[in-house]
């Protein structure tokens, strides 16, 4: 992977008088709906695991099956089937409804058990003495719809995240029909909740995310896009959770802008009145510098103009401070969009 430096952080005795500490490498993608790359750092066509911006797509064989209307489920449980949740008391009654309805449990899920990530995105003490169940899991609610689909089909929901069961065979072409990738010649891997994961190119990836926002005038995909799309901005605090970037994103431009993050790095978004697709990706897997590096992408895109920035303050070059609050130093970034592909890429 071909990279540029995106953001830096500076650590000093005095606010005029800081020096770099930390250089965070990394590439961006921004694309038309037809998927040609009109600004871009470093490789946009760097490939890279799209992690939980996959969710979505995985979603889709179970959105196209009409398994909504067979549990009559609505956008809520579409959502929390595209979530990256914090486990927040309405995040959990959703996965558990949707486990009812297919007439399964949290021990028939398989995405592993770990702390809530409310309590990171808030700074929050967990309670002590708190026994976490993969109901936690920020991929309960990907999963429980992987569960309802094997429940559709009367597929064994055992070994539903194996390579060979008819589940993941179906994701994979539905993924390879809506990137028109070779899905059996792209990098694969295991997620972090266990289930198959793939890297595409990072145009690809924000290609899918433009073509989310085009909705249901999408000449493949138009009804499922649309339903993913009214789901996830009618539903944004369903999609992550308080103090999380997707709800920042998203009720910044309410009913415009889709947004999914994925670990390691990698922030994903579409905008409908723009028609782009953007994609960032940092090599070393920073979230703190993931969100500086999209912010400042959107500042010079101009999407940020005439918006409301209160929600997206926290990742506008914040401030670092040590342990008693001092501030010691800051995060910004230290790129500049460039027409067409990086021809420091190449």
């Amino acid at each position: 992977m071909r990279t540029v430096a995106l953001v830096e952080s500076t650590r000093g005795r005095a606010p005029g008088r800081m020096y770099t500490e930390c250089v965070h490498q990394g590439a961006i993608a921004v694309v038309d709906r037809n998927g040609s790359v009109l600004y871009s750092a470093g490789d946009p066509h760097a490939l890279c695991f799209t992690r939980s911006t996959l969710k979505p797509l995985q979603a889709l064989p179970f959105l196209e099956d009409d398994g909504l209307s067979h549990f009559e489920f609505g956008p809520r449980e579409l959502a929390l089937l595209c979530a990256s949740h914090s486990a927040e008391p309405s995040h959990l009654q959703i996965v558990e409804k949707i486990l009812r309805a297919s007439g399964c449990s949290e021990s028939d899920l398989c995405c592993g058990v770990h702390a809530p990530l409310h309590y990171a995105a808030t700074a929050e003490e967990p309670p002590g003495e708190v026994r976490w169940t993969q109901l936690h899991n920020n991929c309960s609610g990907k999963h429980s719809g992987f569960l309802a689909w094997c429940r559709l089909h009367e597929a064994p929901i055992e070994g539903y995240l194996d390579w060979g069961h008819p589940l993941q065979r179906r994701i994979r072409e539905s993924l390879a029909e809506v990137t028109r990738c070779v899905v059996d010649d792209l990098p694969a891997g295991i997620d972090g909740c266990s289930a198959p994961n793939y890297a595409l190119p990072l145009a690809s990836i924000a290609h899918v995310y433009a073509r989310l926002a085009l909705g249901r005038d999408d000449p493949h995909c138009g009804t499922a896009f649309e339903a993913i799309f009214n789901a996830m901005t009618g539903y944004p605090e369903l999609v992550s959770g308080q103090a999380r970037a997707d709800l920042a994103y998203m009720t910044t431009a309410p009913g415009d802008w889709i947004s999914k993050a994925g670990a390691d790095g990698m922030q994903v978004m579409g905008s409908r009145s723009a028609g782009l697709g953007i994609a960032v990706k940092i090599a070393d897997g920073s979230s703190r510098a993931l969100q500086v590096a999209f912010v400042e992408v959107l500042e010079q895109l101009g999407l940020l103009r005439e918006r409301s920035l209160e929600r997206l303050e926290p990742w506008r070059n914040p401030t670092i401070r040590n342990h008693r609050g001092l501030q010691v130093g800051s995060v910004r970034p230290v790129f500049r969009l460039v027409p067409g592909i990086d021809s420091r890429s190449q």
